[in-house]
């Protein structure tokens, strides 16, 4: 008999990675997922089988965190040997803007899959792995920040996560559940929501040099954080699971970079360099130099000329709109635990997890290029 995994937040970034290192260990999975009028699936269409298929190994179940009943239906019919809770309202500056949502359900959504497993006799049975952030230490008492440092979080996201990574601790003690959390640090790819600051930088700057876009709006800049790529992260989340004895873990690079210099690496990746002028909402990027046989390498001849006479122009600006009322000014991660313990090693440098997402959205925005020429509507996204 296989192992059956439940994954909260399937459709999302990491729940779409989990889902096909899962199938290919040979779980089967089921995953929940928000109700909508529109389809939402588009991360695991490659993993989705119809439900007339005997034996599916990926399935499918409306819900949501803000829905004891649901959950508890859920994980009384799945009866998984793992639950992974990805599922979150995950987008800090949002947090500040809807902050009962988010405590809803990134907090009190922690204890209702826990209280279910507990309610359900499954705790001799179900694992569980809830998705902890590295927001938590958001005004940073200590660099770099392992397991041990004090949390001071800085945002309604942080804090409600601050509710679920402490009420999975207390359900482990007081339950002896075998739950854990993985403090993630952020960690980004091709699958990244468009609104999120690594995969709105590859999409503005493919947009820009396919000509289709004169800007990029950003906050602050110097803002750092250690990005890693999601498909070494969700290997943590595994390997936490499959340990005899549950913990907390960092998961982290050790490596920390601004934002200004994530930009500065994307338009590298396509052989343009952008030169940083002014201070705070003064300060601008413009297109200094093209190296030209890297650009039509990665980008394609067609567009050259027209990106040549850009030269000198303003390529990002800030908005204030996109600060936050309380500022995270840095992050690193010292994933020593996971190392040692779980064997845990990320793959992807930082260079190489830009060189993906920019590959990615360059094919991603010839398409809709393509399809506006051919006058056929495309979504637009600059947030």
């Amino acid at each position: 008999m296989s192992k059956v995994a439940l994954i909260t937040g399937i459709t999302g970034q990491d729940g779409a990675y989990l889902a096909e290192y899962l199938v290919k260990k040979g779980y089967t999975v089921h995953g929940i997922k928000r109700r909508s009028s529109m389809f939402n699936t588009d991360r695991i269409d490659h993993l989705y089988q119809d439900p007339h298929v005997e034996n599916r190994n990926l399935i499918l179940h409306y819900g949501d965190l803000t829905d004891s009943l649901n959950l508890t239906r859920i994980i009384g019919e799945v009866q998984p040997d793992e639950i992974y809770n990805l599922a979150a309202m995950s987008h800090v500056k949002v947090s500040f803007d809807t902050p009962e949502y988010t405590a809803n359900a990134d907090g009190l959504g922690v204890l209702r899959i826990l209280e279910a497993v507990r309610l359900l006799n499954l705790i001799p049975k179900t694992r569980i792995y809830q998705a902890s952030t590295s927001e938590l230490y958001g005004l940073v008492q200590e660099v770099p920040q392992k397991e041990t440092t004090p949390f001071y979080p800085r945002s309604p996201y942080a804090v409600a996560k601050l509710y679920g990574y402490w009420i999975t601790v207390n359900y482990r003690e007081a339950y002896k559940m075998h739950a854990s959390n993985g403090i993630l640090f952020n960690h980004e790819s091709p699958l990244r929501g468009e609104t999120f600051v690594t995969r709105k930088v590859t999409r503005a700057v493919s947009r820009i040099a396919l000509g289709m876009q004169e800007k990029v709006y950003m906050g602050n800049l110097s803002s750092k954080r250690d990005w890693g790529h999601a498909k070494d992260y969700v290997r943590a989340m595994y390997a936490i699971l499959q340990q005899d004895e549950p913990s907390d873990y960092v998961i982290a690079t050790g490596i920390t970079t601004t934002i200004r210099d994530f930009i500065r690496k994307a338009f590298n990746e396509i052989g343009v360099e952008i030169i940083f002028k002014g201070e705070n909402v003064n300060e601008v990027a413009v297109l200094n130099y093209i190296d030209e046989k890297m650009f039509i390498e990665k980008v394609g001849e067609a567009y050259l000329e027209r990106f040549k006479e850009r030269i000198g122009e303003e390529v990002v600006g800030i908005d204030p709109q996109y600060f936050r009322p309380t500022e995270v000014d840095l992050l690193i991660g010292d994933a020593t635990k996971a190392r040692t313990r779980l064997g845990w090693e990320p793959k992807y440098t930082l260079d190489a997890l830009i060189q993906d997402m920019m590959q990615n959205d360059i094919k991603l925005m010839k398409k809709e290029s393509y399809l506006r020429e051919g006058g056929y509507k495309i979504l637009n996204y600059f947030e």
